[in-house]
Order: C-alpha cells, then sequence, then structure tokens
C-alpha cells in the first residue's frame, strides 16, 4: 500500500534524485520510486551496521574456534536428521 506524504528536499537533494529518476527510469517523474528504493536500501544498511555493532559488543560467553566448530557440525547433523 502506498502513501501520499510532502518531503520538503534541499536543491541539491532534489537534482540527484532527477537525475537518478531519469538515469533509472528515463523520466524524472519516477522521483518517489527512486526515493522509496534509496530509502530501503539505507534501511538495510542499516540493518548490517547493527549487526556488525553486535558482533564488535563485548561477549559474555568466551568459546574456542574448536567448541563452536564442534557445535556447528552438531547441529547441522540434528538438522540433517
Amino acid at each position: 500500500m502506498s502513501r501520499r506524504t510532502a518531503v520538503i528536499l534541499d536543491d541539491d537533494v532534489y537534482e540527484i534524485l532527477v537525475k537518478e529518476s531519469i538515469a533509472r527510469y528515463g523520466t524524472a517523474r519516477a522521483i518517489s520510486r527512486v526515493l522509496n528504493e534509496l530509502i530501503r536500501e539505507s534501511i538495510r544498511l542499516r540493518g548490517i551496521l547493527e549487526i556488525k555493532d553486535l558482533i564488535r559488543k563485548k561477549k559474555k560467553v568466551k568459546i574456542t574456534k574448536e567448541e563452536f566448530h564442534r557445535f556447528r557440525k552438531e547441529l547441522s547433523k540434528r538438522l540433517e536428521e
């Protein structure tokens, strides 16, 4: 479902969107479509950055590589059954 809203853009942002719209779809009338695509991409990227932050955080449990691989192997066996 689409919703209509007003967005106030700076001139430079508007120009970039118009150029991108023309490049992708051959018309400046696809600005909303381009804007939606760029926002979705940004949201996905933000999710990736949040995952990287989780990876970098101090861990509460310590596990060796060997323990991890042993666990992974056991889990794989369980899933195959």
